[in-house]
């Protein structure tokens, strides 16, 4: 049992014996790798060419789709603008007529 969390038990003193893969046992599994597969590697390439062809095609599929659902949206967005509309006539408030129209008739009465 370790004595503290940072001490390695033997199992994993047993697993870390291997170490990394340097060339030498890369290129070894390679060569089994192709003794063992060899005659289905071109299919397997095949169906992974065909797998990143459809994969790239779906991905310029969403963002197709983005760009057009953007577009619909600036076009609703120019539709909802208000309309360039004339200035509104102002009509003159009753009340200030009435004043005046009194103080016309002061004036008529004073002369």
């Amino acid at each position: 049992m370790p004595h503290s969390i940072f001490e390695l038990d033997t199992t994993t003193h047993f697993l870390a014996l291997f170490g990394s893969f340097g060339w030498q046992e890369i290129v070894i599994l390679l060569v089994i790798g192709i003794l063992i597969f060899g005659k289905r590697l071109p299919e397997v390439g095949r169906n992974f060419g065909k797998s990143i062809v459809e994969f790239k095609k779906g991905i310029k599929g969403i963002g197709d789709d983005i760009d057009e659902e953007a577009e619909n949206q600036a076009k609703n967005e120019e539709k909802s603008k208000p309309a360039d509309l004339p200035p509104a006539k102002v009509t003159p408030d009753p009340a200030e007529e009435v004043d005046i129209k009194v103080e016309e008739a002061k004036h008529h009465l004073d002369e």
